[in-house]
């Protein structure tokens, strides 16, 4: 088992040498006779050239995520102690997975069950760009309660809810997670593994006066993060079915419902004429930008263009 943050362990099944897709510099061969190497790089902003292999780590904020680019032959015969679910931005991406050679395209799941063999390289001459993340198989029994572990037959998943529920394991990895979304995401992806893999539903058994005192911590915790660990110890309740609590009594999300309270604050002080900037922070945002993309997520507009159609309303008025 690796420690938090740790890329996942992966065992060569050809070539001892072979390096994993997480341990840059990485082997990406065109051909058995030529190589060329997979570089790590900085930021997605300086990403441009589709010439050259590339692998990217997101913010190490507990999970694994990387996003990289491919032009041929990516990686050999491995595989990983975890889960690693993700999506194919653009190409073909083929790899083998239990006697079969298949084909991820934009709009499908890929789900490699830990200590399945795999390998991967492009279905085309385009090559081909992809997100993933790497999930310990504990954190998916524990928010299942103990359950066996769900398996997802073929590696590649066509089900929409289990598209949706990697929206935010697996966005822009320049977008760092926080700790509570993180939690919230894991369950909404382990529950949506359980539904694909033909898992009956959990039963509940929910405690409302836990839920009602997560409730009332959030609205105390405006202005800075929280984890569902702090939840779990202020209400004497384990995290995960803590988290189980709180939608069946709420309707939302910990994560979700904080950000709404965020939202509303934000809201009020942009009205009384606060700085995007200003109004972001004291309402406990990393920055402008975090807030405006959970602003634009929930509103549709961004905050400035809000304020300006509610501006134009009351003129009308």
């Amino acid at each position: 088992m690796k420690a938090a943050g740790e890329g996942p362990r992966i065992e060569s099944q050809t070539q001892p040498q072979v390096q994993a897709e997480l341990r840059a510099p990485l082997p990406a061969r065109s051909s058995p006779d030529t190589a060329a190497r997979a570089a790590p790089v900085a930021g997605l902003q300086r990403i441009t050239d589709t010439n050259t292999d590339w692998i990217y780590r997101g913010p190490q904020d507990g999970i694994e995520r990387i996003e990289a680019f491919f032009r041929a032959h990516a990686y050999d015969m491995h595989r990983h102690d975890t889960y690693a679910i993700g999506r194919t931005l653009s190409g073909v991406q083929s790899f083998h997975y239990r006697r079969r050679f298949v084909h991820s395209r934009p709009g499908r799941t890929i789900v490699i069950h830990p200590d399945e063999p795999h390998d991967g390289e492009a279905g085309t001459e385009q090559g081909f760009r992809y997100r993933m993340v790497y999930v310990e198989p504990a954190l998916f029994q524990q928010a299942l309660g103990g359950r066996p572990l769900p398996f997802i037959e073929g590696g590649i998943s066509d089900d929409p809810r289990l598209y949706a529920a990697t929206d935010v394991l697996l966005q822009g990895m320049d977008n760092p997670i926080d700790p509570l979304e993180r939690d919230d995401a894991i369950l909404d992806l382990a529950l949506a593994l359980d539904a694909g893999a033909g898992g009956r539903r959990l039963r509940q058994t929910a405690d409302y006066r836990a839920a009602q005192v997560a409730r009332e911590y959030l609205h105390d915790a405006l202005d800075h993060a929280v984890t569902l660990d702090e939840l779990a110890a202020a209400t004497s309740r384990d995290r995960w079915s803590l988290s189980r609590d709180f939608r069946a009594f709420f309707g939302t999300s910990p994560h979700r419902y904080l950000t709404m309270r965020r939202l509303d604050r934000v809201r009020q002080l942009i009205v009384q004429g606060r700085p995007l900037a200003d109004a972001a922070a004291a309402a406990g945002f990393a920055d402008q930008s975090h807030m405006t993309r959970h602003f634009v997520k929930t509103y549709g507009l961004p905050p400035s263009r809000w304020l300006k159609t509610l501006a134009a309303q009351q003129q009308v008025r």
